[in-house]
């Protein structure tokens, strides 16, 4: 139960990104700079915590040895996921957003036998848990779809899906190419470093296209990098790290930040006046919520066999 906690803590301050993202898309802040500017400042507080050239080295020595690697899977697990997901809030709430992202837990587990090595069995279990996260992401997305044209609804689900499979595919892939060598500190600043020449680009882009970013997206895009950027993604990474070789575990782990859902829905609506959702997408909510509680029985399940069957071991010795 360990890391479903440090990833439900993981959760809380991740939703600062859906919320602050939704926050500068209301006040004509370009999506480019809410994306970018994240990295940006990643990259400078992440330096100042692996300070130090005995910290640093091991990271650029690492990815001197496997460049094309790290550049790659950076790219698509910080780059592909983070602008595509920032992308969508054009078109939707922050929650509804954060609700919708919840399809990497289902593409998480699906990935398995592309991903691993050596364990490719996909966690059925988790998949038909997951399916109940579908139900509801559709169900909320059914009043979407009532309230915005067509064009809006699929350019929310479209970036979503691109999303949420870059993430856990990235996350997963970098886990491999690292190996332990690193610490998540370490392996975050390795793959912030990776990922700037796609943010450098984008921002090139977002110059000619909108202008510089304003004094209110910079200091929002700061606190989105210090608590989603910084502490949430330690704190996730962390917690996908402690059960990475079991499929069910990691799904749990993954499945936690369906909690980010109930926190940005609340936070937008005390602090940026979203209108409250209809009935319908109260259900969906409670349906995709369910699917945390479900994947954390099931990894509570799994521990309490795993100790007996340990105990079981010991005896026979």
């Amino acid at each position: 139960m360990r890391p479903i906690l440090i990833g439900l803590l993981g959760a809380l301050f991740f939703s600062f990104a859906f919320i602050f993202n939704r926050s500068m898309e209301l006040a004509g802040g370009s999506w480019i700079w809410s994306s970018s500017l994240r990295f940006y400042f990643m990259l400078i507080i992440l330096l100042f915590l692996v300070r130090g050239k005995r910290n640093l080295m091991p990271v650029l020595q690492h990815i001197k040895k496997s460049p094309f690697q790290w550049i790659i899977w950076s790219t698509v697990g910080f780059g592909t996921f983070y602008a595509t997901l920032t992308y969508a809030t054009v078109h939707a709430p922050g929650w509804l957003v954060a609700a919708t992202f919840q399809l990497n837990i289902v593409a998480g587990s699906l990935l398995v036998p592309l991903i691993n090595k050596k364990n490719r069995k996909i966690p059925i279990q988790s998949v038909l848990i997951s399916s109940v996260i579908i139900l509801g992401v559709v169900i909320m997305q059914i009043e979407h779809a009532n309230q915005v044209p067509l064009k809006g609804v699929l350019l929310t689900i479209f970036p979503l899906l691109i999303a949420a499979v870059s993430y856990p595919l990235g996350n997963r892939k970098m886990m491999q190419v690292v190996n332990d060598d690193l610490s998540t500190t370490q392996r975050i600043l390795g793959m912030t470093i990776c990922s700037m020449p796609f943010w450098i680009i984008l921002s090139i882009y977002g110059m000619f296209s909108y202008g510089p970013p304003g004094v209110n997206q910079l200091w929002q895009t700061f606190v989105v990098a210090v608590f989603a950027g910084v502490v949430a993604t330690q704190l996730y990474f962390y917690a996908t790290e402690l059960v990475r070789h079991d499929n069910y575990k990691l799904a749990g782990v993954e499945s936690t930040v369906t909690a980010a859902v109930l926190f940005a829905l609340i936070a937008e609506l005390l602090f940026l006046d979203a209108p409250i959702p209809k009935l319908t997408s109260f259900i969906g909510m409670s349906i995709v919520l369910s699917g945390i509680v479900f994947h954390s029985i099931l990894s509570a399940l799994i521990d309490k066999n795993q100790l007996i069957q340990k105990g079981k071991n010991r005896a026979l010795k």
